[in-house]
């Protein structure tokens, strides 16, 4: 029988709020059951195992993710969106650093069409829609700009940018390299006739 309370909604919530604490590779069934004073055991009528735990964990971060995304983008376009886009993306992730680490999980095909993984797609579409581009150079750009925001916010998120002794500070690198993105996206260069 079910623990009264407990569902799988407010065990991934829970789980949620675990991973930003201590890191989405730290949540487990036994340290979540511990937050809720119950064995291991009245979870599983609730999630199958871990596995499905962190996948849920990383539907909830996907969607609330985008979310703050579409919220960031109303009414924008161009150079606008782009920033307001990347903006949501880094704030999310320095306020949320499990969840945002479990919306990187490489979720299986029936769980990833049935999240919000397809929206940020779609919105960075939208957005490089203001750039006039075509297929298949649209894939290349949602590529390279979910490359370029993840890698950003997760070497900030390291302390990778700490070392530097440099006069430049992050928010200005960040601001300097969306500017860089916005004048590639407006210039982007034609196809390689000889490829």
């Amino acid at each position: 029988m079910a623990r009264a309370g407990l569902s799988a909604e407010r065990l991934a919530r829970a789980a949620a709020e675990l991973a930003d604490e201590v890191g989405f590779e730290n949540v487990t069934v036994s340290a979540l059951a511990r937050r809720f004073g119950v064995k291991d055991a009245s979870l599983y009528s609730h999630v199958k195992n871990v596995q499905d735990l962190r996948a849920r964990v990383a539907v909830l971060a996907l969607a609330e993710l985008a979310d703050e995304a579409a919220g960031a983008l109303a009414g924008r376009a161009g150079k606008d969106a782009l920033v307001a886009f990347a903006g949501a993306y880094r704030k999310y992730a320095k306020e949320h650093p499990g969840r945002y680490a479990a919306a990187r999980l490489r979720l299986d095909p029936e769980t990833a069409a049935g999240s919000a993984a397809g929206r940020h797609a779609e919105m960075m579409r939208a957005i490089l829609r203001g750039y006039d581009l075509a297929e298949p150079d649209q894939t290349d750009a949602v590529r390279l700009l979910g490359s370029v925001f993840h890698g950003y916010v997760s070497l900030e998120e390291a302390g990778g940018f700490d070392h530097s002794r440099a006069a430049r500070d992050v928010d200005t690198s960040w601001q300097r390299a969306l500017d860089a993105i916005d004048a590639l996206l407006r210039n982007w260069p034609p196809p390689d006739p000889h490829p």
